[in-house]
């Protein structure tokens, strides 16, 4: 009986405890969800294998990525979210056909090519022609026009990896700017070493896009072993002329439609504004777009469970899945033109793999610095060192940031993010569970604050174009 008493009495202590748990604010709770999401998460896993497995490549503006927001609607409208929609656009859709390459002469032999995103099409047998080389694409653009005129270019600007993937833009150039000013000099057509850092035999796809009044010519990329190859073959040939037959038969199907993926975890005070995740739904078609982006998707939308499930924000958060990012990020132009005017507190995108977030990064107002260091506490623990607070932006997000909205950037290690990016090789299996489950932590634990924090973020002034 003295126990039963004993046991009685605790009751209101229990349930006293047991209230203060659930009154803590969702701020107070942030190292218990971050903890949570780095030892226990599943949800970024089964967003990534289920978007990969029962969508696979979700290339832009086709069936495929139709029936990716299809499932994006139904996972995130089964996790609880609120107000899930899609935000329709059309777009004109460009699709791979038949891709080889190889050398005539003086050494024949295949090699192995992709087409880069809106090439142009060769004939159906396909066009033979003298190769042309060029290191850079400076050196392209200085080279007289009678030098390409009629001949296959092709430009071997060697990229190479960094944590930080800071190379890629100025070595992509060769693929965003090569076929346009091959095409000004008259080429017949240009392949690129690919925009990777990979050794594997699996061209890089990727968007190029035209330049006013250029017309499209083939356009591809080789491998990187390939690459290499065809540069030691000038090496072999002397002063032999190399001679190469070039198939690519991609075609424009015309427009279609391509959209966003829009759910909310709705806030107490719709005046504080609003918490944009974002991450892209469609993909390059040559893998299954595990690591570029549906892992991504998976780490946004898992912090945010998290978040919803451990009660309601100050700020409504607003997931968005962007459609249409890879072809030059119409969904978040789209995004843009629809909710410019919408009350954005700060956003944030996932869009550079899965592996382990090493540096946090901020663009707000200074005022807001205290923010700032309170999640940067948090992250502390997960090996995440502190970045600029002046600089941070993100893909689909750019139209925003650009404008002036304040702007969060968890970076992850890029080391191999070039050895996978728009290669068949972005495969689930590329996925390191422990390491995704980081990211999520990451995320977690930087929207408890910036979900719950008192004041504003901006302004920020407007980034120079």
């Amino acid at each position: 009986m003295k126990k039963l008493l004993l046991a009685l009495a605790a009751l209101p202590l229990l349930s006293s405890a047991a209230v203060s748990q659930e009154t803590r604010s969702i701020r107070q709770r942030a190292p218990e969800l971050r903890d949570e999401a780095l030892y226990r998460d599943t949800v970024a896993w089964n967003i990534t294998e289920g978007l990969t497995t029962e969508v696979g490549a979700r290339l832009a503006g086709t069936e495929a990525e139709e029936r990716a927001r299809t499932w994006a609607v139904r996972t995130l409208t089964g996790l609880g979210f609120s107000n899930v929609r899609v935000e329709t656009f059309d777009m004109p859709v460009w699709v791979r056909g038949e891709e080889r390459a190889e050398i005539v002469s003086p050494f024949p032999q295949n090699l192995v090519v992709t087409a880069l995103g809106n090439s142009g099409a060769t004939p159906a047998r396909g066009i033979t022609a003298e190769v042309v080389a060029f290191e850079t694409v400076e050196d392209l653009e200085r080279a007289p026009d009678e030098n390409v005129r009629g001949r296959i270019v092709f430009v071997s600007h060697a990229m190479r990896a960094t944590q930080d993937g800071s190379g890629y833009g100025y070595f992509g150039r060769a693929r965003r700017d090569g076929p346009s000013i091959a095409s000004r000099k008259g080429a017949a057509a240009i392949v690129i070493r690919s925009i990777g850092t990979d050794y594997h035999r699996n061209p890089h796809t990727g968007v190029q896009t035209w330049a006013e009044g250029v017309r499209p010519i083939p356009a591809g990329a080789l491998s990187i072993p390939d690459a290499e190859q065809l540069q030691r073959i000038f090496v072999h040939a002397g002063d032999s002329r190399i001679r190469m037959r070039l198939v690519l038969t991609p075609r424009n199907v015309g427009t279609r439609q391509s959209g966003n993926v829009i759910a909310e975890v709705p806030g107490r005070d719709p005046s504080a504004g609003i918490v944009l995740v974002g991450c892209h739904l469609d993909s390059w078609d040559l893998g299954t777009g595990a690591v570029d982006d549906a892992a991504g998707c998976g780490i946004v939308t898992a912090a945010a469970h998290y978040i919803r499930r451990a009660g309601q924000p100050l700020r409504t958060i607003r997931i968005v899945w962007f459609g249409a990012e890879e072809v030059g990020l119409l969904g978040g132009y789209d995004y843009f033109r629809r909710h410019r005017g919408d009350n954005h507190a700060v956003v944030a995108e996932s869009d550079f793999g899965a592996d382990r977030v090493w540096q946090f990064k901020s663009r707000l107002n200074p005022a807001a610095r205290p923010v700032v260091d309170a999640i940067a506490r948090l992250l502390f623990p997960l090996g995440i060192v502190r970045g600029s607070v002046t600089e941070a932006s993100g893909s689909d997000i750019f139209p925003l940031v650009s404008s002036g909205v304040p702007t969060f950037e968890l970076s992850q290690d890029g080391t191999r993010y070039f050895d996978l990016h728009h290669t068949p090789d972005d495969t689930l299996d590329k996925i390191d569970p422990a390491q995704l489950r980081q990211n999520v932590a990451a995320w977690t634990a930087m929207l408890a604050v910036a979900a719950e924090a008192p004041g504003n973020f901006g302004p920020v002034a407007p980034v120079q174009q």
